[in-house]
């Protein structure tokens, strides 16, 4: 176990002002410094002390340089991260954050620069393993593309629905994607959609070695008038990947002009979720349309001609070199045209990629640098100007009591409905500039007296501005609405507690929806097992409940039973990837009476049969908990042998590696307010919150938090796991905001003494 710093001194300058850290005692670092330069150092340096294996593999899988120091089967991912770099006028980019982002990044780079030197000798663990050192960073190694993709799903789907259309026709598969708001597929009449589909993109995985799940998240504000304190109440639980280290991290910064805490990516400067002393936010996913596939054509004879409107044009190209450990270089020719990079091509077409990433300032969550600073509604709007990506729905609430909400991202203006590749050749189908933060949608200070959010159709059915129909279902939006009015019904004034336990609610209105089918079958028998047993089922998907077993393993029956029926083998897990649990339902519902009751009864019957195998003969023994648990793997197991271990930690369990930790039995699913989801075949949570918020408008000090497994990636770091058992029983630790309560809390105290770079000044 790493023994408590007490004082910590790197290079100093002749006139460095010392930056004091108070690590408290969950790991969160609150950082003090005199002025601006040195605040972000400091950031940099603490961040790289916790998490510099994590950085400089998030950094590397930006440069598309992964192979050099992993090997040949991440040439792929680096071609991938190479097609998606940024390649527009540095100047506008650096502009567009904030306009002091250069200074900012310059410095954050350079204490990140500062920890490595004074750890080349004794680099972390990581390094060792996986044989390689980390390099010098530079500023605009913080912009890099690749995590700003993974935040965005709408290419991949529009080469799901294109396989669908060419396998079902425009009908059937439009029923199945079922978009909303509700239209049909509009394939361009003669344009070719065949050998197109999701797999294309297999290596445009994101910001880690791992697969990313796509981005979801909870947010939801609530008005004073309706809180035991009389302020509002403001909570946020973003959902990615579970990872060990954490995707985020947690830090307080302090100087003249700043005082921010909440939780950023640990290879950006400032604050991404959190708070100030003046107002709070929190995010959810806004899943418009920033992405476009054309199809361009091509010349047989002249291979890197394709076709405009006013006729042959060259192709530009740039030579990428993918340096391989253990093997040879591979040199690759990026194909450019005028609308993006070639993904993928045949001998007569090649498909581009059209997106918001090849715009200024589109890094994600760097505008944060500029909404930080922000003190009251006017500033928030006036800094979410600037939020491009990744587009989300902001909540918003001051200590003057007002809330609201803003969705904010780079949303193209485009005369089509962005469902399936579109024709590069003719010209018709180019962007016409943006949809301005004034269009989007907006709340304040609502008659309800709260705002909720959770990656749900936010516009109106009869929106036609064609932002985007790859919305999640609204059973978690609709669970927080509905326990926030029965609160409001019953006169209860809520608490942090309150906001603590809606957002670990593991009621599934998907579940109640789907068993509601089954209720409504005539003649159902009394002494058929797998009916009672969910008949007489709340919904709550505990870990100990036989019936949220079967229900989970019924509903994985009736999803391939639903594709079967109507797809080939081969496009069973593509029509997986676009079909919610609502939309389902809903095609289910409409079958004839004796028709449904048949698929219903046959598939949860076929279900029973999965569950007695899989959890034993007795239904009275069964529990969701057995089957749905969670591992928290380190990115180095797939990267590096097994490592062996005599324990993995303080949680019980087999892992495959001394870093990684579990497995822990969860609660909840996919659809719950509290997401645990998984990705078939197995149970085993993927996803969810790893991160929570839920800030006090009244006294920030009451503010709560959690961020899993802990705040540093240095398993021997007594914050490497700390936070585990926190998060798993539903538990905070208290988010510290004024001095005097941090230094009553403090676990460990450091001084920086930053240096100044030549290339800052």
């Amino acid at each position: 176990m790493r023994k408590p710093i007490l004082l910590f001194l790197i290079a100093a300058s002749a006139h460095a002002a010392p930056v004091k850290v108070i690590r408290d005692k969950w790991g969160v670092p609150h950082i003090y410094a005199q002025n601006q330069h040195d605040l972000f150092f400091a950031q940099g340096f603490v961040q790289a002390q916790d998490r510099l294996y994590q950085m400089e593999v998030w950094k590397r899988a930006g440069q598309g340089r992964l192979a050099e120091v992993f090997g040949e089967k991440f040439v792929a991912r680096d071609i991938a991260a190479r097609k998606l770099r940024y390649r527009g006028s540095m100047e506008s980019e650096y502009a567009s954050y904030a306009s002091d982002s250069r200074a900012i990044l310059t410095a954050f780079t350079d204490g990140i620069n500062a920890f490595t030197a004074s750890r080349k000798d004794n680099l972390p663990a990581e390094f060792r393993i996986a044989g390689f050192a980390p390099e010098p960073w530079k500023p605009e190694d913080c912009l890099q593309r690749m995590a700003a993709y993974g935040l965005m799903s709408n290419a991949a789907a529009e080469l799901t629905n294109a396989k669908l259309l060419t396998t079902l026709g425009v009908d059937k598969a439009s029923i199945l994607l079922d978009p909303q708001p509700s239209v049909d597929l509009d394939p361009i009449p003669g344009l070719d959609y065949t050998n197109l589909g999701p797999e294309i993109l297999r290596d445009y995985l994101g910001s880690d070695v791992r697969v990313e799940a796509p981005p979801g998240s909870n947010n939801w504000v609530v008005s004073g008038a309706l809180t035991e304190s009389g302020k509002p109440i403001l909570a946020n639980d973003p959902h990615r990947t579970i990872t060990i280290p954490s995707l985020r991290y947690i830090v307080h910064l302090v100087a003249p002009g700043w005082d921010v805490i909440g939780a950023t990516e640990p290879a950006l400067p400032g604050v991404s979720i959190g708070h100030n002393k003046s107002i709070a936010w929190g995010i959810t996913v806004f899943p418009i349309d920033q992405q476009d596939f054309y199809i361009e054509t091509v010349r047989t004879d002249h291979p890197r001609q394709y076709k405009t409107e006013a006729g042959w044009r060259e192709m530009r190209i740039e030579r990428a070199r993918i340096n391989v450990k253990g093997g040879k270089p591979v040199d690759v020719d990026i194909e450019l045209t005028r609308h993006g990079p070639v993904i993928w091509r045949d001998t007569t077409r090649a498909l581009a990629l059209h997106w918001v990433g090849a715009e200024p300032g589109t890094a994600g969550y760097l505008a944060s640098l500029s909404l930080d600073r922000a003190q009251n509604w006017n500033d928030f709007l006036a800094a979410l100007r600037r939020w491009k990506v990744p587009a989300e729905n902001i909540i918003y609430a001051d200590r003057d009591g007002k809330i609201g909400e803003q969705s904010a991202g780079l949303a193209p203006k485009r005369s089509w409905r962005g469902l399936l590749p579109v024709d590069g050749a003719s010209g018709r189908y180019e962007w016409k500039g943006w949809i301005g933060l004034d269009q989007l949608p907006r709340s304040v200070n609502p008659q309800e007296g709260f705002i909720a959010t959770a990656n749900h159709m936010i516009i109106s059915p009869d929106d036609r501005r064609n932002l985007g129909y790859a919305w999640s279902a609204p059973y978690r939006v609709e669970r927080i609405r509905e326990v926030l009015r029965q609160w409001i019904d019953g006169q209860h004034k809520m608490t942090l507690a309150d906001m603590g336990t809606l957002q670990i609610d593991i009621v599934s209105r998907a579940a109640r929806e789907t068993i509601a089918l089954l209720r409504d079958i005539d003649n159902l028998r009394p002494d058929d097992r797998a009916s009672q047993l969910l008949l007489g089922w709340d919904g709550a998907v505990t870990t100990d409940s036989a019936a949220a077993a079967l229900y989970e393993i019924w509903l994985r029956r009736l999803r391939a039973a639903f594709l079967e029926r109507d797809l080939r083998p081969d496009l069973v897990p593509v029509g997986e990837r676009a079909l919610t649990t609502r939309s389902m339902i809903r095609a289910i519902s409409a079958r004839p009476a004796l028709d449904r009751a048949k698929f219903l009864l046959t598939t949860l019957h076929n279900a029973f049969a999965d569950a007695q195998k899989l959890l034993g003969d007795d239904p009275s023994a069964w529990r969701w908990g057995t089957l749905h648990v969670v591992r928290f793997r380190h990115s180095l197991d797939r990267v590096a042998p097994p490592i062996s271990a005599a324990s993995a930690g303080r949680i019980a369990g087999p892992t495959p590696s001394k870093f990684d930790r579990g497995p822990i039995e969860r609660a909840g699913d996919s659809d719950t307010v509290g997401v645990t989801a998984a990705r078939a075949p197995s149970f085993e949570q993927v996803h969810g919150a790893s991160f929570r918020e839920i800030l006090d408008l009244a006294d920030w000090d009451r503010s709560l938090a959690i961020n899993v497994p802990g705040q540093s990636g240095d398993p021997e770091s007594t914050h490497y796991d700390d936070l585990i058992t926190l998060w798993s029983n539903g538990e905070y630790f208290p988010l510290l905001f004024t001095k005097s309560q941090i230094e009553q809390n403090a676990g460990e105290t450091t001084t920086v003494y930053p240096t100044t770079s030549k290339k800052g000044k």
